[in-house]
C-alpha cells in the first residue's frame, strides 16, 4: 500500500503562519491527486486544498488567497503553506492522495494526521 506521512502541525499564534509537509511512500506508479483535508471536534472532515498532477488546484472558500498548496513531484510531496491563520482553522489536518501504485491498480489513502491549533 502507500504511506502518508504528515509533518508541520502545531501551536501558533493568529496571524501567523504555518507549512505542512506530506509525503507519499510505497510502490506507487503515479499520483494523480494530493491535497489536505481537516477536521474539527465535532465537525465533519472538510476539503481544504487539493492538486492534481497537472497542478490544478482546488480551495475551501475560507482559505483560500491565504493557504497555497504545492508539489514536489520527486519526492511525492505535498505542501500547504497557511497564512493569516486563525482560531477557526484549528483543526486535525489529514494529507490525502489517490494514483496508481506499482501493482497498476488505482489506490486511496490518508494520512494519520496533525494537530494544527491557533490561539487567540
Amino acid at each position: 500500500q502507500v504511506q502518508l506521512e504528515e509533518f508541520g502541525g502545531g501551536l501558533v499564534q493568529a496571524g501567523g503562519s504555518r507549512r505542512l509537509s506530506c509525503a507519499a511512500s510505497g510502490n506507487i506508479f503515479s499520483i494523480n491527486l494530493m491535497g489536505w483535508y481537516r477536521q474539527a471536534p465535532g465537525k465533519q472532515r472538510d476539503l481544504v486544498a487539493t492538486i492534481t498532477s497537472g497542478d490544478n488546484t482546488n480551495y475551501l472558500d475560507s482559505v483560500r488567497g491565504r493557504f497555497t498548496i504545492s508539489r514536489a513531484n520527486a519526492k511525492n510531496t505535498v505542501y500547504l503553506l497557511m497564512n493569516n491563520l486563525t482560531p477557526e482553522d484549528t483543526a486535525a489536518y489529514y494529507c490525502y492522495a489517490n494514483g496508481v501504485a506499482g501493482t497498476r491498480v488505482p489506490f486511496a489513502s490518508w494520512g494519520q494526521g496533525t494537530q494544527v491549533t491557533v490561539s487567540s
